[in-house]
């Protein structure tokens, strides 16, 4: 199983202050409140010169990943299907199981919805009536 190669960003998105900690867990994937609460206590508990300096300095040095996003040509679709990612671990990004059956429920019944129409419209006589007109 080959492990797929990720770059080290800014999430201006997802970020509070300069998105460092966002990047950080989506680096990772690991919930971004984890990474926020091991900062916080760090600098409570003894790195506080030091992790403030390397914050600032993440903050300059790190790239927001918009901009890339954007200069790659990536666009964020309006209705945005992404997979569903069910946690294994409580620090892991996804959703927890019950949220992801009723995910899953949510999307089917969409799709569901979407399906009926078409049939609606290909069954009914206007469908038809103008199918034989388009083939005159």
């Amino acid at each position: 199983m080959t492990k797929i190669r990720r770059e080290l960003f800014r999430d201006d998105r997802n970020g509070k202050i300069a998105g460092v900690c966002a990047g950080i867990a989506d680096y990772f994937g690991w919930e971004v409140w984890l990474i926020r609460l091991i900062v916080v206590t760090s600098v409570l508990l003894g790195l506080g010169g030091l992790l403030p300096v390397l914050y600032v300095a993440a903050w300059f040095i790190l790239e927001k990943k918009s901009v890339v996003e954007a200069r790659q040509g990536v666009t964020q679709p309006k209705f945005e299907e992404k997979p569903v990612e069910v946690k294994t671990r409580v620090w892991q990004r996804g959703e927890a199981p019950k949220s992801a059956l009723h995910h899953l429920v949510a999307q089917f019944n969409s799709l569901e919805y979407r399906l009926r129409d078409m049939e609606s419209h290909v069954t009914s006589a206007k469908f038809q009536l103008n199918r034989e007109l388009n083939k005159l």
